[in-house]
């Protein structure tokens, strides 16, 4: 994600690298070289003039101190700048109310039925409501029988009614249907268009007049760029929209959609979603996606992400077993299994500030800690408790178990061995270390 944006913004910092002071021509170079990054990040050239324009306004007669360099203070200027640019702080999301009605809309292929997935998983996991999910797609059979399939992954219960055409009826009964049913909150999956058109805006607009929404949500298909925007400005003017969910952020994205959709519909971004997973869903950050896209990675929605797959009494007693070097392979297990919970494992090593840049170019595949799960589940409970007990014969069985050589086996527990002194080692330091989701 922004990965060209990224590397140009760093190559146009490296202007000001080891020089003492900001002068007229350093800063005019810099500028130039954030202006062409911009542009070639898909951002409106007016936009990106404007942008460059403050950030040489506020970098002219900056004075430096002596602890920052002149290249770091551009980046804090322009930090700030696309902080400002993309929202400035993060917008509030609105599911009070009896119900509260939240209304879906975006162009077909935008990742929106996907999305009313997410949100409906957000709701009941994260805000803990009891949340409907509604087909009011008449047109596609294929979207009604996904969000079923959706609606049952998450387990909530999806409103439908088949043979009927009106999208209006059906999201008023549905309505009338989750007040009867003690839901707290409707999500109305409208219908997509392959391109914006009259019919699918009146369509929209009507459900609208009829339900009267605590939040509309406009979905962007974040690849698409600066088309995003325009097909954002085209629906805003016609719903009002509250806000804007980008979505596959994961993919070969340059950023004009989230730098510059705030900026031209003047509608917050509410959230970012990645992968096809339930839980790839999250609240929009202005700053920490600027930190992101600057290389400083996002330590905070890391351990976000921590905190919530890992329970704190269960991680001091592991920190408990750790100091008295007895962590087995079961411990060893659990500990894969909560990180796997927490997303994309290469997007997660990127969240932390420089191993982004070093991994651009390495394949990370989530599949990658099969096998050792493959070799702890092939032992018995009794193996997984007491490693030492693992003999040449027992080994052998563990390959066979796993499908692995006995090498293979050997190396994984020469690996677990060496992370086991490491844990006892920082342990046992003034400032222990501490697993995610503690709290020193």
């Amino acid at each position: 994600m922004f990965q060209g944006l990224s590397e140009k913004l760093e190559s146009a910092f490296k202007n000001l690298k080891g020089e003492s002071r900001i002068n007229d021509l350093n800063i005019a170079n810099t500028i130039k070289d954030i202006r062409r990054a911009l542009i070639d990040a898909d951002v409106n050239f007016k936009i990106a003039k404007e942008f460059t324009e403050k950030v040489r306004d506020k970098a002219v007669g900056q004075k430096v101190i002596n602890a920052v360099s002149p290249g770091q203070l551009m980046v804090k200027i322009v930090q700030d700048e696309l902080t400002e640019l993309m929202g400035g702080e993060a917008a509030t999301f609105n599911a009070v109310g009896n119900p509260a009605v939240i209304l879906i809309a975006g162009l077909q292929g935008s990742g929106k039925t996907t999305f009313t997935g997410k949100l409906a998983n957000h709701l009941k996991n994260k805000l803990g409501k009891s949340p409907l999910l509604v087909a009011a797609d008449v047109y596609r059979p294929a979207a009604i029988d996904q969000l079923g399939v959706l609606a049952a992954q998450v387990g909530v219960e999806l409103y439908s009614e088949v043979g009927n055409t009106d999208p209006v009826a059906i999201a008023k009964a549905a309505i009338a249907h989750a007040r009867a049913n003690n839901k707290n909150v409707v999500v109305i999956d409208t219908a997509g268009r392959l391109a914006v058109d009259e019919a699918m805006m009146l369509e929209v607009a009507a459900i609208k007049d009829a339900v009267n929404p605590t939040e509309i949500l406009f979905v962007v298909d974040s690849m698409t760029g600066q088309d995003a925007v325009n097909t954002a400005k085209a629906f805003n003017d016609r719903l009002d929209f509250t806000g804007v969910v980008l979505t596959k952020l994961d993919g070969d994205t340059r950023g004009g959609a989230a730098l510059t959709i705030k900026y031209t519909v003047n509608k917050p971004i509410k959230f970012v979603s990645s992968g096809e997973k339930l839980d790839t869903l999250d609240i929009f950050y202005p700053d920490r996606m600027a930190q992101r896209i600057l290389g400083m990675g996002d330590i905070t929605s890391l351990v976000e992400k921590a905190q919530a797959q890992f329970d704190e009494v269960e991680a001091k007693k592991l920190e408990k077993k750790i100091k008295k070097n007895q962590f087995d392979f079961q411990d060893f297990l659990t500990q894969l299994q909560q990180i796997k919970k927490m997303g994309n494992i290469k997007d997660l090593m990127g969240m932390i500030p420089g191993v982004g840049k070093a991994i651009k170019d390495v394949d990370i595949n989530d599949n990658a800690f099969v096998g050792i799960e493959a070799m702890i589940k092939s032992m018995t409970p009794f193996e997984r408790a007491n490693p030492d007990s693992l003999t040449p014969s027992r080994k052998q069985r563990i390959a066979k178990g796993a499908g692995k050589d006995l090498a293979e086996v050997n190396a994984f527990m020469k690996q677990f061995d060496q992370m086991k002194q490491m844990m006892k080692t920082m342990n046992n330091m003034p400032m222990g270390g501490r697993f995610p989701g503690m709290k020193r």
